[in-house]
C-alpha cells in the first residue's frame, strides 16, 4: 500500500439545529473544529415528512382541467 495517501481522520464536534451536540471523527476541518449544521435530519422536511405537497389528482385530472373545454369538432 501506499504511504501519506489518506487524509487526516480526527475527532470533531458537530452542533445540530436544534442546538444539540456530539462528537464524531471526521476528515473535514482539523482536530476540535466545531461544526454547525444549517440542515440536519431533525429539521429537514425531506426527513421529517413535513411540507409535503399534495397533488390534487394526477397527471390526466390535471390535463383535463386545463384543456377540458377544448373540444374537437368536425
Amino acid at each position: 500500500m501506499k504511504q501519506d495517501i489518506h487524509p487526516d481522520y480526527h475527532t470533531i464536534k458537530v452542533v445540530m439545529t436544534d442546538g444539540t451536540t456530539y462528537e464524531t471523527r471526521s476528515t473535514w476541518g482539523s482536530e476540535g473544529d466545531t461544526m454547525t449544521l444549517e440542515i440536519d435530519p431533525k429539521s429537514h422536511p425531506a426527513w421529517t415528512g413535513g411540507a409535503r405537497a399534495v397533488m390534487e389528482g394526477g397527471q390526466v385530472a390535471r390535463f383535463k382541467k386545463r384543456f377540458g373545454a377544448f373540444s374537437l369538432k368536425k
